[in-house]
């Protein structure tokens, strides 16, 4: 595990000086915890849906290096957005970007992989639409058409699954659960014990 910035540390001891996580299962806590470090907003803490076995499953998938579908840095990731492939999808197809991106990410990912919604409604949508079968889909977009709704039809979907309840949400919030999770799989794979 990387060591930890003493800006970062400093966050983190301030959050904690205003919140008492605690009383939070230890992964649910972290992923918390990170994305309200990411954005500064504790109304976090009321509007994450985070389902614990989810989360560990999504933890385990990393440490055996599963696949993740989305633009994370510094881990293997299936991003397919910028593909010309998935422009020509698109249009065909009369779906957006986000949803091209998706089908095409699909073959390449495979059951088993963590998939990362921060800003597409309708890519969350394609996810669920194509049984993708995923250890864990990280489902935050934001935005006023849809995105609250493509999160509540995640959360009933039965998809092992990470969301938030309101219109709230985005790629910086993705990044930070995603980050928690990689950070204890890490962890657990130095030290399994």
């Amino acid at each position: 595990m990387t060591e930890v910035h003493p800006i970062e540390a400093e966050s983190y001891r301030i959050l904690r000086s205003r919140i008492d996580l605690s009383a939070l299962p230890p992964l649910t806590r972290a992923v918390t915890e990170r994305v309200i470090h990411a954005t500064a907003d504790f109304d976090y803490v009321t509007d994450l849906v985070c389902d614990e076995m989810a989360l560990a499953a999504g933890v385990e998938a990393l440490r055996r290096d599963a696949p993740v579908a989305s633009g994370i840095t510094g881990y293997r990731v299936i991003c397919k957005i910028g593909d010309s492939l998935c422009a020509r999808l698109a249009r065909t197809a009369n779906i957006t970007l986000s949803a091209a991106a998706v089908r095409l990410a699909h073959g390449e990912a495979g059951p088993g992989a963590v998939w990362l919604v921060g800003c597409a409604p309708t890519a969350l949508a394609e996810i669920m639409s194509r049984q993708v079968e995923p250890a864990l889909v990280i489902g935050v977009p934001v935005g006023f058409v849809g995105a609250a709704a493509a999160k509540d039809d995640l959360r009933a979907s039965g998809l092992p699954a990470l969301s938030n309840i309101s219109e709230k949400g985005g790629s910086a919030v993705a990044v930070a659960a995603f980050n928690a999770l990689l950070r204890i799989a890490r962890k657990q794979a130095k030290d399994p014990s």
